[in-house]
């Protein structure tokens, strides 16, 4: 990510102008200062830009995958963010080199005007080149950027949203799925609202559960309506679309009507379900419910990928998913991968190859469907399953996870820049290998990705990221 890259970078620069007025404070050779005064003038430029950079980034980095302009235009930036770094790193190591007696330190500064001197051009020339980036990047910039993102704001889950799966495919839901159903309507003389609340990691099949619950027991609701939340979510949106699905028309005399009132009014005295799908922030509740009336009779379905919006279920309402059971995770995969063949069963001599693919999937329900589907498109022998095993192994078939990637990359796109490098850092470590908590924080701390807060220790901030990975369902406890 370009964006974590350039916050890491302008932090660094930051230090470097810091040591300025230290710097010129000591005794300098007439020639050494002016080198010096220039080069710390490009390094403040280079931080100025770069601040600049990281605020177009964050809106940028949604795009790149699918606007080639983009795309250039922000690995053109992580390219000139590590160059800036090199020079910057250069800079720090001769400035607070030390060593040496004092006819060697004099021999060192003398020789350090030019290094000071090149490093100084070399921040003009990668400066000269970062413009004329920018100057293509105008040319043929998408000029629709912004109408594309209210357009798509609600796309990375909507396209998710309603991913119809046939029956036979619902693997290793019933125990949750009855639990579901008894508390939306096992008993409607319980407290008049209640709140379920599904959670866990992208892709472990929170959507399917509740879609496949929510189309057995809707019709015992005289008005129901299933909301994708987007991450991006707009409240007046959102109040829009949940007008909309209750079937509530908004004409232009409603025009300048309170949304919250005219929701209020028209669920007033029915019993009604509300699905709440894909919800990211703990706030999304708290401004859209009083539009729904307390003193009718009503149950609420929340799925998210975050701990602390699950915790707004009523008492004992809530379901954390885990990654299907073996058993389960088996009978998925040959559903998907053998939906063409009567018994739906793996022939023998793929069945070791199989459990290899499962073993990848590590129980994800979409990463099994995935690669099931795309195998079931291959003809069935040995050859052409190893041969796409290899692919996938060496990661060259996007197209073997790319709904996985999908379903990973919104929770990625949605952390913050600080979480984002301590995330993605993690992937210095093997697959499928058992990192320590202190571990991984000391390496957090020790890469400069903590900053102390407050009165906070940089244990104590690392402690807190990483507790906020393992509640966002990024990182596993085991």
């Amino acid at each position: 990510m370009a964006e974590g890259v350039v916050a890491l970078l302008i932090a660094k620069l930051g230090f470097a102008l810091a040591k300025e007025a230290a710097t010129f404070g000591a005794s300098l050779l007439c020639n050494e200062a002016s080198a010096l005064r220039d080069l710390f003038g490009e390094i403040r430029e280079a931080k100025e830009e770069l601040e600049s950079m990281h605020a177009y980034l964050q809106g940028a980095e949604r795009f790149k995958d699918t606007d080639e302009t983009t795309r250039i235009f922000v690995n053109k930036i992580r390219g000139f963010a590590f160059e800036i770094e090199d020079v910057v790193d250069e800079f720090t190591y001769k400035l607070e080199d030390k060593h040496g007696g004092f006819t060697k330190r004099m021999k060192k500064r003398v020789n350090h005007i030019k290094a000071w001197r090149r490093l100084t051009q070399k921040l003009q020339d990668i400066k000269g080149r970062l413009q004329g980036a920018d100057r293509r990047k105008v040319r043929y910039d998408m000029r629709e950027m912004d109408r594309e993102g209210r357009n798509n704001g609600h796309s990375g889950s909507a396209d998710r949203s309603l991913n119809l799966v046939r029956e036979e495919d619902l693997v290793g839901i019933e125990k949750n799925k009855d639990k579901l159903v008894h508390w939306l309507v096992g008993d409607f003389e319980e407290p008049r609202s209640k709140i379920a609340t599904i959670w866990g990691m992208g892709g472990v099949g929170k959507t399917t559960l509740v879609h496949h619950v929510y189309k057995a027991v809707k019709m015992d609701f005289a008005k129901y309506a299933w909301i994708t939340v987007s991450s991006s979510y707009q409240v007046e949106d959102l109040l829009r679309q949940i007008a909309t699905e209750l079937g509530v028309a908004i004409g232009l005399a409603d025009a300048n009507r309170n949304l919250v009132e005219v929701i209020h009014n028209h669920l007033q005295g029915s019993e009604y379900l509300i699905v709440l799908d894909d919800v990211w922030h703990l706030d999304v509740w708290f401004k859209v419910r009083n539009a729904f009336p307390t003193e009718s009779t009503s149950r609420f379905v929340i799925t998210t990928r975050i701990q602390e919006v699950a915790l707004l279920a009523t008492k004992n309402c809530t379901i954390k998913l885990e990654p299907l059971e073996r058993h389960h995770a088996w009978q998925l995969f040959c559903n998907e991968a053998f939906w063409n063949n009567e018994k739906e069963t793996c022939p023998d001599e793929l069945e070791i190859l199989a459990q290899m693919f499962l073993d990848k999937c590590g129980g994800l329900p979409i990463a099994i469907a995935c690669v099931g589907r795309l195998l079931s498109c291959r003809h069935p022998t040995y050859s052409e399953w190893k041969s796409l095993y290899k692919e996938l192994e060496l990661q060259l078939s996007n197209n073997v996870i790319l709904d996985v990637n999908a379903a990973l990359k919104v929770s990625l796109e949605d952390l913050p820049t600080d979480l984002k490098n301590c995330f993605l850092y993690c992937t210095i470590f093997p697959e499928d290998y058992l990192f320590q908590r202190r571990q991984v924080m000391r390496h957090w701390i020790a890469s400069g990705f903590i900053k102390e807060a407050g009165n906070k220790t940089l244990d104590e901030v690392a402690e807190g990221y990483l507790n906020k990975l393992v509640n966002r369902s990024l990182l596993q406890v085991v």
